[in-house]
């Protein structure tokens, strides 16, 4: 019996032209094992192994891959890893967080956005990124309302170097804002943290786009014996008509596998 796969449930992403798999494979463990939030420690998987998931990804129907300069070397492994598969991938990487010696700082100037978008295009060895999120720190309002990022992706929106951008936050009011003018809004929804509904809400009313981060909880959720976490996470977040797509971090191929053919199935019993 063929494994479940998501080829033929592809979706758009709001209004940006783009069509992308419900699931999408986060990669911040191809490029850092340093201040990241999982329950059990990783090793970061060499390039052949890397390669193998990546294979096993595009064979499993994901196009749409994560990736940010926050996440350690994750944008310049992966730059070599697809070479020649360009059109074949729904590229997001980031910008405002830098993560060095261990630790993240932030930047949301207009000067550093561009250098940032410039740096990333030359990592990932392409001429445009598909959709581009801003790292919040957590200030959400205070970067959307007093620093340069939005107005500087949106010229380099115009200049053709990347087709879509938005924002990666942490809460509500700065989740709106961000869709207000921006094309997506990245946000936390999972059994534990559902704050940020009316963010879902906003977007299916107004086309826009919405991914999800942290969709099984980075590992953490816990529930009654005898229930998949993984399909009550799946089924909670695709009852939404706003989410376009669940970003999941995973090296593991047995672990990507089952989350593809528990997406493939609640999306089709929805």
């Amino acid at each position: 019996m063929s494994l479940p796969t998501l080829h033929d449930l592809h979706r758009t992403l709001g209004s940006t032209g783009l069509r992308v798999s419900p699931l999408g494979l986060g990669t911040v463990k191809l490029g850092r094992d340093q201040g990241v939030k999982y329950p059990n420690g990783f090793q970061i998987p060499d390039d052949q192994q890397a390669s193998q998931l990546l294979h096993l990804t595009r064979d499993l129907g994901i196009n749409l891959i994560d990736t940010a300069p926050a996440y350690g070397r994750s944008e310049e492994r992966l730059g070599p890893l697809l070479r020649g598969q360009r059109q074949e991938w729904v590229i997001v990487s980031k910008v405002g967080e830098e993560f060095e010696a261990g630790q993240s700082s932030h930047d949301f100037s207009a000067a550093h956005t561009r250098f940032s978008v410039e740096r990333s295009l030359q990592r990932l060895e392409t001429d445009f990124i598909d959709l581009v999120l801003v790292h919040s720190d957590g200030d959400d309002l205070a970067i959307l309302e007093h620093s340069d990022v939005y107005q500087t992706l949106a010229a380099l929106k115009d200049e053709g170097k990347i087709r879509a951008f938005g924002f990666s936050g942490k809460t509500v009011e700065g989740g709106l804002k961000a869709l207000e003018q921006g094309d997506c809004a990245m946000i936390t929804y999972n059994l534990n943290e559902q704050d940020e509904k009316p963010v879902i809400d906003y977007a299916a009313a107004h086309g826009k786009a919405i991914l999800v981060k942290k969709a099984l909880a980075s590992g953490h959720v816990c529930l009654a014996p005898g229930v998949d976490p993984v399909r009550a996470s799946f089924e909670l977040l695709f009852a939404q008509p706003g989410v376009a797509s669940a970003i999941v971090g995973t090296i593991n191929p047995l672990h990507l596998t089952h989350n593809v053919a528990t997406v493939a199935r609640v999306i089709r019993q929805n």
